[in-house]
């Protein structure tokens, strides 16, 4: 077991005894959603997991220790700093545990937290990506090269459609990473169920996604698996709307000079306040819709 990594006693006793386990991150609580919805959000979704079968075990940094599963009072803390603690990905991790520092999981540093924890599915909002732009910037998320290496299935419902999806779904083929659609052959892009973009193939239930989560483990396949998992219809927004406002937004990171990190949450928030907060309430349903989906494929892979 890694030195710096503390894994909470009931996920531990799940582990260890075969039951079923997800992974959830902190950066869409912390950066994703303002107080105190990001603190509701985050236990709903713990409840919307347990509800289904599964242990939730959300993922941070703190204190330089590395989280698998947090108590109520944890996230509790997170979500009141809020963006006040700094997102971790690869390159921070080493430097949080040295200096005994907070951070807020990404789908990174989730998918390598989990990895060390013995959990296999983690459910998120959306992926990164490559962003707009990224043939001059190279701005490409470490999320997609993470897909690449780390044997960790990824739920969620598509690239942030902030994002170059076209080019990003070329990176993932480019990596060997399969996408998966549940029940569409087509990529949702976050907020709306279409974006114009297939995917690698479509799978139908829980039991067919352990299934090949488990057959790419067999094969001895190193890296993880994306499944794309679309907004409920209830929820999904206008892709007009939203393209609308996510170009806007784009416009006036560009102006602001903003960039690297700190990008994404500032279109989330600014597509958020564009949207008359209709991409934040999208944003929620969509979170507890994959944390369900994931409950039932860990369930359905504990059977395999």
């Amino acid at each position: 077991m890694n030195p710096y990594l503390d894994t909470h006693p009931e996920v531990a006793e799940a582990i260890r005894s075969g039951r079923s386990v997800v992974a959830l991150e902190r950066t869409i609580i912390s950066h994703g959603m303002p107080y105190p919805q990001n603190v509701e959000t985050a236990l709903r979704v713990e409840r919307v997991i347990r509800n289904n079968g599964a242990v939730p075990a959300t993922i941070a940094v703190i204190g330089g220790r590395l989280k698998a599963g947090l108590t109520p009072e944890e996230i509790e803390y997170f979500g009141k700093k809020g963006r006040a603690i700094a997102k971790a990905s690869r390159r921070d991790l080493a430097m949080l545990c040295a200096r005994g520092e907070d951070g807020a999981t990404t789908v990174t540093t989730t998918m390598i937290i989990a990895h060390m924890a013995g959990i296999r599915i983690f459910a998120t909002g959306g992926i990164g990506g490559v962003h707009r732009g990224a043939q001059t910037t190279m701005d490409i998320s470490a999320d997609l090269e993470e897909l690449a290496h780390t044997p960790v299935m990824v739920i969620c419902a598509g690239a942030k459609s902030i994002l170059d999806l076209g080019l990003t779904l070329e990176y993932l083929e480019t990596h060997g990473v399969p996408v998966l659609g549940y029940q569409t052959k087509e990529l949702p892009a976050f907020y709306t169920r279409h974006s114009g973009f297939g995917v690698d193939y479509q799978v139908n239930s829980p039991q067919e996604l352990a299934q090949a989560l488990k057959t790419q483990q067999d094969l001895g396949f190193p890296g993880g698996m994306l499944v794309t998992n679309p907004i409920p219809e209830e929820y999904s927004m206008p892709k007009d709307v939203i393209d609308a406002a996510i170009d806007q937004a784009i416009r006036e990171c560009e102006e602001q000079g903003i960039h690297g990190k700190d990008t994404t949450p500032f279109l989330l928030a600014r597509v958020a306040e564009l949207t008359g907060g209709d991409s934040l309430a999208s944003n929620i349903q969509l979170v507890l819709n994959n944390a369900k989906l994931a409950a039932q494929t860990a369930a359905a892979y504990c059977l395999l």
